[in-house]
């Protein structure tokens, strides 16, 4: 196992590899995993007691209220209403739904690039102002000058190309047009790094967060359900790198992530 590791290591340094890895991996999370009760897959958020305080209370849902949280409290972040947002990366699109059916959008529309997580999305999630699309964050099929905030959630972080990304987000976006990112970066370097490319854009930075420690307590609350979700979806002898893979509790996600190595950060940029 551990020279796997190393091995896929050595290949994210590639951008083929990167996107290949991504597109795998969410393709067979989809189609071998349609849980219709498992709507987020990000690390989950807690919020400070005066960001609470300052935004409105968080949309209750049944299950992975943390999770909810980390679209809640980035979506708080600018006005929604009436807006035309594009999700690049939406994942089973549980944080799209959220998005749409309570801060009151024209239209959603959440963007991903695994054909089957489109799909069960869309079978999941059914809203008059959402739709779900398969394509690339680095090369979307989408007018210029057209979309009024773009939403990113753990997602760019497995692109080939980030610099194609963001001119992408560049391009679609609107005039005065908001950036809404949250991901992390596996070193305090690689991170710096993102900021750096971030800036180079051309987009204004209106805001920027270290809220690893905000994942941290998210992780820890859910330790206990996540397992137990878990164990009743996945066969035995894959739950170790489901785990993994999930960031439980003492795995190295979690642990570069509480120690500092892995920073996680929340970003607002405007065209």
């Amino acid at each position: 196992m551990l020279v796997v590791n190393k091995t896929i290591s050595l290949f994210k340094k590639f951008a083929w590899f990167k996107r290949l890895n991504a597109k795998i991996t969410y393709e067979v999370l989809a189609k071998y995993i349609p849980a219709q009760d498992w709507h987020f897959m990000n690390y989950g958020y807690v919020p400070e007691v005066g960001e609470i305080e300052k935004h409105i209370r968080p949309f209750k849902v049944k299950d992975q209220q943390n999770s909810a949280n980390m679209y809640h409290y980035l979506a708080c972040k600018v006005p929604l209403a009436g807006k035309r947002i594009l999700e690049i990366g939406s994942g089973r699109g549980g944080g799209a739904a959220y998005i749409a059916s309570n801060f009151n959008p024209a239209s959603y529309t959440g963007l991903d690039l695994a054909k089957h997580a489109v799909a069960l999305a869309g079978k999941i999630h059914q809203h008059a102002n959402l739709a779900f699309v398969q394509g690339s964050g680095e090369s979307l099929a989408i007018t210029d000058n057209s979309v009024d905030v773009v939403i990113n959630v753990e997602s760019c972080h497995g692109y080939g190309d980030v610099k194609a990304f963001l001119a992408e987000v560049v391009r679609v976006l609107k005039p005065g047009g908001h950036l809404l990112l949250v991901d992390f970066r596996n070193s305090v370097e690689n991170m710096e790094l993102f900021n750096k490319t971030l800036t180079e854009s051309g987009l204004v930075c209106q805001s920027e967060e270290n809220i690893s420690a905000n994942v941290v307590a998210a992780i820890e609350a859910d330790d206990k359900s996540k397992r137990a979700k878990i164990e009743s979806l996945v066969p035995h002898r894959y739950q170790k790198l489901f785990f993994d893979f999930a960031g439980m509790v003492g795995s190295r996600f979690h642990q570069t992530l509480k120690d500092g190595t892995r920073p996680y950060y929340r970003f607002v940029f405007r065209k």
